[in-house]
């Protein structure tokens, strides 16, 4: 059997102890994708929807979702992030917008579940802020696109793993 890392020796969960590790700089990036009509891309962009300004409301979303990543996944240790950067990539050819999050701290643990946390968190502000526009639009399609740092050295997802 496969040693997990978040049980022990007796199978109770658990969260890693990261005390022991040296600090080093910690970079994650993720992205993810909401798939929409025309018509509520095109208001998205010429800032239409009533609810307000849907991209920086996703960003501002996002940057709030990272920061309380502790306080959503059970064993995510709560970091000291240093910087948070939300890009938007609207697409008119198919009626979607990527959402690209990097998140990064000098630390001892990894920052990817706070990338991909803020990914989601965006797409799902997207989605609130444009449903009764589009109840039809797709989420899809989160992934962690790279990470750096730490034991476990470079990760860079295979460009055909994913839809940039």
């Amino acid at each position: 059997m496969a040693s997990f890392t978040h049980i022990d020796k007796d199978g109770a969960v658990r969260m890693v102890d990261v005390t022991a590790k040296a600090p080093s700089l910690r970079i994650a990036v993720a992205q993810g994708v909401v798939n929409m009509r025309p018509q509520t891309l095109a208001m998205i962009q010429e800032q239409s929807i009533k609810k307000g300004n849907v991209l920086e409301t996703a960003r501002i979303a996002g940057v709030m979702g990272a920061k309380r990543t502790s306080a959503l996944i059970p064993m995510c240790h709560p970091l000291n992030i240093t910087h948070i950067k939300i890009d938007f990539f609207p697409n008119t050819d198919t009626h979607s917008i990527a959402i690209r999050a990097c998140v990064r701290l000098m630390g001892q643990t990894g920052v990817e579940m706070e990338a991909l946390t803020a990914v989601a968190v965006a797409c799902l502000t997207i989605y609130d802020m444009c449903k009764s526009y589009d109840r039809e639009m797709a989420i899809s399609d989160i992934v962690l696109l790279e990470k750096s740092g730490g034991k476990s050295g470079t990760f860079v997802r295979d460009k055909g793993a994913s839809d940039e």
